[in-house]
């Protein structure tokens, strides 16, 4: 047949414009079934796919009788020996190895070759030291190899454990639909997790749920955007982005490490107004909090290259009080974490929570930087909130208990952490990013156990008396680096904004610079030995 029929608007379309537009329907946007062989060929640098495995064939372990002649007749249907083709290829010069699965062979369902071929793809991509690029899509179990079928979900689960123990990097992308067994083994178990536009994804069919809960589940349940706002995937990406994202990713953490060079530190002095003219600690608390100070993004963007951000905790839900990924600086990958309060109007500001993060927002934090420490990535937090998020969802669901795990397991990782307070330092909250090898403040920044009006009400019970509060609190950043508390004063322009911020981020940048040179020389032992001792003087 030279068409194809839209499953969403009922269209007839040719299959050479489909070819020509990733399977996307041109009515309507819907995602057509995006078929192996040619899903590779999207992606592949021409020419450099190389088929691993390509002759094993499906088995009949429980000799059902109707089963080898479906196996037969469904390979000779599709030209495929089962439902995934695997193999080594180059994506924008990078080279990884490939797993691609296909829906056309009985719904992409998880049997014996499946599961060995998944298996021989992580032990062959850890012999040969490369990451693994899994797009996944399954309709669960292969219902007619029974008790083995369910095996193969713990021997690639322990096939991706290995792979992940080397130190070697996992994307997986997660297609419509990802159901069952294989969601339930390697499909949820990568280091960055993806999901197709508009992919339907779970462990439980929705047909099986609604009968076991008896009402109707709403229409984006386990949609890819679904299990975006739940935490669980890193991002939805479209089918035409899919190989400038994955090529970005790949080569972020290629194994060539690209050499930084301190750069000469400008006179930064020169840039900023009369040092002898200080606010007043109050003045700077306001000032902190000024709407127009930028946030943890306007950083990202002024300062590093290819920010790829990454969403959810794994758990329960996205913070996006808390904004982290990977980007370059200088060409070279870091980890970025940071509190991000919402200013561009009401909406954002409720969106973000103002700046306060919840038990997940902390989660994903943490992950973050373990991943971080996987892939040998220095980290750099940019700390700015009043505090933790502080309610009754938040009690019920650990905040204290969350914190305190960052802050006794980020004491162990053995990369280098720079924490720099742009705005409002508050208690627990800001100190679960502010755990570096160093902090630094910016001038008018501010750090405290909690707010000057909330020192006010608990020591005077009479909040109105925060500016006096602020003047005995010991708050600001001069304060502060006579206490020992921060490294490094950053001095700012006048009325900062995100107007005349360009100089500062420069000087902050090649300040940044000399410190990942400075702990680059130093191993992860000395790294985490250095931060204990740097908290244990106080």
């Amino acid at each position: 047949m030279s068409e194809r029929t839209c499953s969403c608007c009922k269209s007839q379309i040719s299959r050479s414009m489909l070819d020509n537009n990733y399977s996307i329907c041109p009515n309507c946007g819907n995602y057509l079934r995006f078929h192996a062989r040619k899903r590779i060929a999207s992606l592949a640098d021409p020419g450099t796919f190389r088929e691993w495995e390509a002759g094993l064939l499906g088995r009949n372990p429980l000799n059902d009788p109707g089963y080898a002649k479906k196996l037969e007749e469904t390979s000779q249907k599709h030209n495929l020996k089962d439902a995934i083709i695997t193999g080594v290829m180059k994506i924008q010069e990078e080279k990884v190895a490939i797993g691609v699965m296909d829906t056309r062979f009985m719904m992409a369902s998880m049997g014996q070759v499946v599961g060995e071929k998944v298996t021989l793809l992580f032990e062959e991509a850890r012999k040969k030291k490369l990451p693994v690029l899994l797009f996944c899509c399954s309709g669960g179990a292969r219902m007619q190899e029974g008790i083995v079928s369910l095996m193969q979900m713990e021997k690639t689960a322990a096939a991706v454990k290995r792979h992940s123990e080397a130190g070697l990097l996992y994307i997986s992308v997660l297609t419509n639909p990802t159901m069952g067994g294989v969601t339930a083994s390697y499909a949820m178990s990568a280091d960055i997790i993806l999901a197709e536009k508009g992919a339907m994804i779970g462990f439980a069919g929705r047909r099986v749920i609604e009968q076991n809960i008896g009402e109707k589940l709403p229409p984006d349940f386990q949609t890819a955007e679904f299990q975006l706002s739940k935490g669980f995937v890193d991002g939805v990406v479209t089918r035409p982005e899919m190989r400038d994202l994955l090529g970005k990713i790949l080569h972020m953490h290629s194994r060539k490490k690209v050499k930084l060079k301190a750069n000469h530190i400008i006179n930064w002095e020169d840039y900023v107004a009369d040092k002898n003219q200080k606010s007043s600690p109050w003045e700077r608390v306001r000032i902190a909090r000024a709407h127009e100070r930028p946030t943890t993004l306007d950083y990202v963007k002024r300062m590093f290259d290819n920010f790829i951000e990454f969403h959810g905790d794994r758990s329960y839900e996205d913070d996006h009080a808390i904004v982290g990924g990977i980007a370059t600086l200088d060409g070279y990958p870091v980890t970025v974490i940071g509190q991000q309060k919402g200013k561009k109007d009401l909406n954002e500001a409720v969106y973000r929570n103002w700046g306060m993060a919840s038990q997940s927002g902390y989660r994903k934090a943490y992950r973050l930087m373990k991943q971080a420490e996987k892939f040998n990535r220095p980290i750099i937090c940019f700390v700015d909130t009043i505090g933790a998020a502080c309610g009754r969802d938040a009690e019920e669901r650990g905040q204290g208990a969350v914190i305190a795990e960052l802050l006794r397991d980020v004491s162990s990782i053995q990369v280098p952490i720079l924490s720099i307070i742009i705005g409002e330092g508050g208690s627990g909250g800001a100190l679960a990013l502010a755990v570096g090898n160093e902090v630094w403040m910016l001038e008018n920044s501010v750090y405290s156990v909690l707010t000057p009006e909330g020192y006010a009400s608990i020591l005077w019970k009479d909040n109105s008396k925060a500016a006096e509060a602020a003047e005995i609190m010991k708050m600001t950043s001069d304060d502060l680096y006579e206490l020992g508390i921060i490294e490094k004063v950053i001095s700012e322009p006048e009325n900062l904004s995100k107007e005349n911020m360009k100089e500062m981020c420069n000087h902050i940048k090649d300040e940044m610079v000399m410190f990942l040179v400075k702990y680059g020389k130093k191993n992860g032992k000395s790294i985490t030995n250095d931060r204990y001792m740097r908290f244990r003087r106080y």
